[in-house]
Order: structure tokens, then C-alpha cells, then sequence
């Protein structure tokens, strides 16, 4: 070869040669260059080459070509467009949305019956807690009735089941005692008996009764989980990775105490009785103002939550080095953070978050879902023909029908099988984002 015959080493010249070789490709590779859209209103500039080892030696971004002969430019150019608005809250209700209430609150019923008999008040049949539960409310004021939270009558009917077992095997106790009938006791006696078994009721027991039906009613809610739904919130977490889940309940359900199905997808759970006094205040105005009860205090807690998480998520993204660029946007610049609530509810679920600005979806679902809910409103003029696990006065139903009418004109979107739901948020986001678009920055 003819470098045997060079004062150089046969290795130089081969790295020679390949330093040449890179320099000359680079040089051509810089000169010969054109420009392809960025997706951002401009133009990006870069090399032309098909040698996958060729780095451009530089890459400029353009919003406009001013000439087809000029040089690229690196002057400063406008501020880019707003990105396009995106999903970034979506609420859920839960009973009769993500699962149906009736077998879920018969079989935390049935926990409650099971506990009752381990605590030796047996025979007390599992649907008696809420036929005890109506009494009560039927017995007090319409508007104090209205105002008791779900926990707070679950309370007061174990409470007084309590009672009625104590009080009868304490009559039967007196009875045995003096050798008569429990019907031939004197007045006397039996009011005094009432009296005892009020106040011999251990708070500890009524506790730990309301515990065991709130966990079987969550484990319960796991077990009838609607097929779809975690399918639904995996698809969402990955289509919309920065989205935030939450729930909005007016019970005590959590998603996060579902620690085998819901609770890696949810974020936080807002529940009515965690604002007793705004709460209290939504049922009277439902009692006085046929219809005109305001329920933005959820909702505005609910996005005052998504808020801050959202500060939290920026704060550590901003704390991460490996983040630090200078592709910020600013607020400005942030795309718009669309929210969506989904619920089967027109006046809890649809008017109510519409009222802060939120977008709806609203479940009328098939029959082989099995919600019972908003079935109440179909038979108000029978009582017989309503759910059982329903406390609800008929007075309070028919006002709520009120608010279901005017929530129909906000419903954004309705779907009878929760397969359709993601479709359901696309086309809401795509919307909004038109909206925006033309509307202009």
C-alpha cells in the first residue's frame, strides 16, 4: 500500500483520513440545508443529509421565511401561539357511576346485621337500618331532616336499633324477674326501661358497627366495580398524562380507600361532609327556594384542590435539574386546563359543576348497569316503587326533580355505556381547543 512508503504510521493515516472525511461531510452538510414546519406556526431549519452520524452544526426556529434565497436567521421572533387547551381535571362521581349503589349498600347492610350479632343483638334483619333511618327523618323538621349527612343517620338508626334490641331484652329481663308477660308490665316500668336503654347505648359499639358498614360498603363497591371503568382511567392516565382524577361524592365513599382497584388512578376525593356548615346551608335554601339551591362550594373545593396539586407537580418539576430548560412557558403561554365531571346525577353531578365552569357527562347508562338513582325521579307518586336503600323524603325529590330540568340544557355530553366515555372526553377537549382557536390569542 502506498503509506508504507510515508514517514507516518499506518494507524495516523487512517485517522487522518476519517477526521478529512467528517470535516468534508460536515462543511456540505452545513451549506446544504432546508426548512420543514415545527408544528408551531413556523419553520425549522436543519441539515440535509441521510449520514446518521452527521449532527447539524446548528438548528434555528422560525415563525416565518422572509425569503426563499435569504440566509436563516437567529434574530428573536414573536411569542408562539398558546398551546392548545388540554385536560386537566376530570371528576367522577361515585355511586350509580362507577358502580352501582342497590347490592352495594344491601351488602354493607348485611355487615351491619352480622356486627350487630357479634355484639349479641342477633335476629335483626339487614334491611332494618334503613327502614329505621326513614322513620327518623320522617319523625324530625323537613329542613333538619334534609341537612342530616349520610353518616349522620347511619349513626342515629344503629343508634336506635340499639335501643329497641336493649329495650326489649331488658323488659324481658323485668318480665322473667317479677313472672309475667312482658304486655302486663306497667307503663312505669316500660318508660323507665326506655329511658335506661337511651343512655346504656356505648357510644365504642355504635362505632365500631358504623365502621364495619362503611368498610364492607367500600369492599363492596370494589366488588361491583362496572367492568369498564379501570380500563377507562388507565386509557385516560395515558392519553392525558399530567391529568388529574378526583371525586366528588355526598356520602362518605372514597376512592382511595379502594386500595385494589380505584386508588392508583384517583388523586384526591372531595366529599360533602367534609364542609358540614355549606352543606347545611345547600338543603335549606333546597327547602325554602324550590330549585335554586347552591351547590358551587363542592366544586369550587374540589378545583381549589386541583389547583394546588397542580402547584405542587410544578414546583417539582421545577426542582429537578433535569428539567430546567429554557423552553418555559410562562402563564400566558400555559394552555388552557379543561375540566370535565362525569356523573349520573342532573342536578348534583351536571348542574352543580357546570355552575363553576366545568364541562359534563352525564351517565343515563343501560339497564345492565343496574342504577337505581336517578330511577327515583320516575316514581316519585309511589313511594313503594322507590329504591329501598333511599332515604330521601318524597318533598325532597320532587325539588330535586325541579333542579334536574333546569341541568339539562348543561349537559355537555351523554352516554349510555362507559366504553363510550373516552370518546366522550375527546370530543369535549377538541371542542374547547376550536373554541379557543377561534376565539385567537
Amino acid at each position: 500500500p502506498p503509506y508504507f512508503h510515508t514517514p507516518f504510521p499506518p494507524i495516523m493515516i487512517e485517522r487522518i483520513s476519517r477526521v478529512a472525511l467528517l470535516l468534508l461531510i460536515g462543511t456540505v452538510a452545513q451549506n446544504d440545508a432546508f426548512v420543514v414546519p415545527n408544528g408551531r406556526g413556523g419553520v425549522t431549519t436543519t441539515a440535509k443529509t441521510s449520514w446518521p452520524f452527521v449532527t447539524p452544526r446548528r438548528v434555528v426556529r422560525l415563525h416565518a421565511v422572509e425569503s426563499d434565497t435569504a440566509p436563516a436567521s437567529t434574530a428573536s421572533s414573536p411569542t408562539a401561539s398558546k398551546p392548545a387547551a388540554t385536560l386537566g381535571l376530570i371528576t367522577f362521581d361515585l355511586d350509580d357511576t362507577l358502580y352501582p349503589i342497590a347490592p352495594v349498600i344491601e351488602e354493607a347492610n348485611a355487615a351491619f346485621a352480622r356486627t350487630m350479632a357479634k355484639f349479641g343483638y342477633e335476629g335483626i334483619e339487614s334491611t332494618q337500618i334503613d327502614i329505621t333511618a326513614k322513620e327518623i327523618r320522617a319523625a324530625m323538621p323537613e329542613e333538619e331532616a334534609a341537612a342530616l349527612t349520610h353518616t349522620q343517620i347511619r349513626e342515629l338508626a344503629i343508634r336506635k336499633e340499639l335501643e329497641k334490641a336493649m329495650l326489649k331484652r331488658k323488659l324481658q329481663e323485668t318480665a322473667d324477674e317479677w313472672a309475667t308477660q312482658v304486655s302486663y308490665l306497667a307503663d312505669v316500668v316500660v318508660q323507665y326501661a326506655k329511658k335506661w336503654a337511651s343512655t346504656a347505648v356505648s357510644d365504642s359499639v355504635v362505632n365500631a358497627i358504623v365502621n364495619a358498614w362503611e368498610m364492607e360498603r367500600h369492599h363492596a363497591a370494589e366488588r361491583h366495580l362496572y367492568t369498564e371503568i379501570l380500563e377507562v382511567l388507565a386509557d385516560l392516565k395515558q392519553k392525558y398524562p399530567g391529568v388529574v382524577i378526583g371525586a366528588v361524592t355526598d356520602g362518605k365513599a372514597n376512592p382511595m380507600f379502594m386500595t385494589f382497584t380505584l386508588a392508583q388512578y384517583f388523586d384526591f376525593c372531595m366529599s360533602w361532609e367534609d364542609d358540614q356548615g355549606s352543606r347545611s346551608k345547600f338543603f335549606k335554601e333546597l327547602s325554602n327556594v324550590e330549585g335554586n339551591a347552591d351547590l358551587k362550594w363542592i366544586y369550587n373545593a374540589a378545583n381549589e384542590k386541583y389547583k394546588k396539586l397542580k402547584q405542587a407537580s410544578v414546583a417539582i418539576s421545577e426542582a429537578n435539574p433535569e428539567n430546567n430548560n429554557d423552553s418555559g412557558s410562562s402563564d400566558d403561554q400555559a394552555p388552557t386546563d379543561i375540566w370535565i365531571h362525569v356523573g349520573d346525577d342532573l342536578a348534583y353531578d351536571v348542574g352543580g359543576s357546570a355552575s363553576v365552569g366545568a364541562r359534563t357527562i352525564l351517565l343515563e347508562l343501560a339497564d345492565k348497569y343496574e342504577q337505581t338513582a336517578r330511577h327515583r325521579f320516575d316514581n316519585l307518586e309511589d313511594v313503594l316503587k322507590l329504591p329501598t336503600w333511599s332515604t330521601s323524603t318524597t318533598i325532597e325529590l320532587i325539588r330535586r326533580k325541579s333542579m334536574n330540568q333546569q341541568a339539562e340544557q348543561q349537559v355537555d355530553e351523554k352516554i349510555g355505556f362507559l366504553s363510550q366515555l373516552p370518546d366522550a372526553i375527546d370530543r369535549i377537549v377538541t371542542k374547547v381547543a376550536e373554541e379557543e382557536a377561534d376565539v385567537g390569542p
